[in-house]
C-alpha cells in the first residue's frame, strides 16, 4: 500500500498501521464522547447562550480540535469542551463573578492564547511545576464534587433552599424516578464496560423520561433554527471588562486549569500509544483549539479522558481523531432532535463523570498537614461554595500561609506567591464593590 499524503499528514505508515482499526477507533471514540454535545450545551444554555446555538458551538470546537489534533498532534486523542471546565466557565465566569457569557468568551480565547504562548515555548513547565500536586489533585476532586452537586440538583435528587442547604427531592416525581433509574443503568454499563456507555444511558434516559410522563424541553429552547441561533453566538466575543482586575484573574484561573488538566491527560495518552515524542505537538494543537473554542462560542477544550476508549481499540495516529471530527459533522443534523433530551437523562452522566473526578483524591499525599490542609479546603469549599474560583482561593492562600507557619516558606515558588496574592487581591476587590 503506497504513502498517501492524507494518511502521511495523520502520521499513518501503511506498513504499520491497520486503516480498519483506525477508522473502529475513530467510531469508538465518537460514540463514547458524543455526550459531550447535549452536556456541553446543557452548561452554556445555564450562562444564557442559547441551546441549539451552544450545540453548533460545540460540535464545531470539537471538530476543529480533532482536526488540528491528527494533523498536528497526529496522535488519536479526541479534543472536545471539557466538564468541570464547561462548569467554571459558567457557574464562576458568569454567576459568580457576573461577567456576561459574551466577556466569558473572551477570557476563554485570551487564556488559549496565553497557552498557546507557553505551549510553544518552556514555561508552560514551570507554571505546573510551581503549583503542588496537592492543590492541582484538589481542583479536579472539588470540581468533581461540584459537577455531582449540580448533577443531584439538576435531577431534582436534590432540592437547594435558601433557609436550608439541601433537601432530598421528592421521589414520586417522574423527573427524579428518570434520573434515579438512568443512574443506575449508566453505573451498570460503566462498571461493565460497554462501549458508548454515557450516550445510552442518556437515550434511555430520555425515552424513560417521556414513558413516564417527565417534562418536555421548553417552547424558548426550540426557538429558531440551529444555524439562525449560532449567528447570535459566533464570534460574539466581548471586551468590555478587559481592563478589570477580574477579567484577567478568571483569564490567569482558567489557564491555570486547562494547563494543569491537559498536560497530565496528554502526558498519560502518549504513553499509552508509546509516542511521548508526539507530545509537544498534541499540547500546541490543543492550544489553538482553546482559541479556537471561544471564537466558535463554547468554553474550553480538553484532551478528552475518552480518547484511551479509542486508544484501546487500537487507535494510534491522527486518523482516528479525523474519522471522529467528521462524524461529529454528521451531528449538525441532529441538532433539533437532541433538544428534546431532559436535564433528568443528562444529570445523571454529570454525577458519574463527577465520581471519576474525585478518584483523584487516590493521588494526593496527606501526611504532611502544611500540604493536606490548603488542599482540603479547595475541595470542600468549591461545592461549598458554589464557586470554583472561591473554592480555589481558599486553599491557594492558605498553602503559603501554612508554608511560613511551619517556617518553610522556601518551599514555595515565586509563582505560587504571586498566584496567592492575585487572589487576595480578587477578595478585596469583591469586599470593596
Amino acid at each position: 500500500m503506497k504513502q498517501h499524503w492524507l494518511s502521511g499528514s495523520l502520521g499513518f505508515n501503511p506498513g504499520q498501521h491497520s486503516v480498519r482499526k483506525e477508522i473502529f477507533a475513530g467510531l469508538i471514540s465518537y460514540f463514547s464522547v458524543v455526550y459531550i454535545v447535549m452536556v456541553n450545551a446543557t452548561i452554556l444554555n445555564d450562562a444564557g447562550m442559547p441551546l441549539q446555538a451552544a450545540m453548533v458551538g460545540t460540535i464545531l470546537t470539537s471538530m476543529a480540535g480533532c482536526l488540528l489534533m491528527a494533523f498536528w498532534g497526529k496522535s488519536p486523542i479526541i479534543v472536545v469542551p471539557g466538564m468541570g471546565i464547561n462548569a467554571f466557565f459558567t457557574y464562576t465566569l458568569v454567576h459568580s463573578m457576573k461577567l456576561s457569557w459574551q466577556e466569558a468568551l473572551a477570557v476563554t480565547t485570551t487564556a488559549g492564547i496565553l497557552f498557546a504562548v507557553l505551549a510553544f515555548s518552556s514555561l508552560y513547565k514551570k507554571i505546573s511545576e510551581a503549583i503542588p500536586h496537592n492543590l492541582q489533585h484538589g481542583i479536579t476532586v472539588g470540581i468533581g464534587l461540584f459537577l455531582t452537586f449540580i448533577g443531584l440538583q439538576k435531577s431534582g435528587i436534590v432540592i437547594a433552599h435558601q433557609t436550608t442547604f439541601v433537601t432530598i427531592g421528592h421521589f414520586s416525581d417522574p423527573n427524579v424516578i428518570t434520573a434515579c433509574i438512568t443512574l443506575l443503568l449508566a453505573l451498570v454499563l460503566f462498571v461493565r464496560k460497554v462501549k458508548g456507555d454515557l450516550l445510552i444511558s442518556i437515550l434511555v434516559g430520555t425515552v424513560l423520561a417521556y414513558v413516564l410522563g417527565a417534562s418536555r424541553p421548553s417552547s424558548a429552547k426550540m426557538e429558531g433554527q440551529p444555524l439562525q441561533q449560532y449567528g447570535e453566538l459566533f464570534a460574539h466575543l466581548s471586551y468590555g471588562s478587559i481592563a478589570s482586575l477580574a477579567f484577567w484573574i478568571a483569564v490567569f484561573l482558567l489557564l491555570l486549569i486547562i494547563v494543569f488538566e491537559n498536560i497530565g491527560l496528554i502526558v498519560a495518552q502518549t504513553r499509552m500509544i508509546d509516542r511521548p515524542e508526539n507530545f509537544t505537538g498534541a499540547l500546541r494543537a490543543l492550544s489553538i483549539s482553546n482559541i479556537l473554542a471561544g471564537i466558535f462560542g463554547s468554553s474550553p477544550t480538553v484532551a478528552a479522558a475518552e480518547s484511551s476508549a479509542g486508544i484501546a481499540a487500537g487507535g494510534r495516529t491522527g486518523l482516528s481523531p479525523f474519522v471522529t471530527a467528521l462524524l461529529f459533522g454528521a451531528t449538525f443534523f441532529f441538532i433539533p432532535l437532541l433538544t428534546y433530551i431532559p436535564d433528568s437523562a443528562i444529570a445523571p452522566v454529570l454525577i458519574l463523570i463527577g465520581s471519576l473526578m474525585v478518584q483523584n483524591i487516590q493521588q494526593m499525599d496527606f501526611r504532611d498537614f502544611t500540604e493536606a490542609f490548603p488542599a482540603f479546603l479547595v475541595m470542600v469549599m468549591i461545592p461549598f461554595t458554589y464557586s470554583i474560583i472561591d473554592g480555589m482561593a481558599f486553599g491557594f492562600i492558605a498553602y503559603p500561609v501554612a508554608k511560613l507557619a511551619a517556617r518553610r516558606g522556601r518551599e514555595v515558588k515565586t509563582v505560587m506567591y504571586v498566584i496567592t496574592v492575585l487572589f487576595t487581591a480578587n477578595f478585596v476587590l469583591h469586599a470593596l464593590m
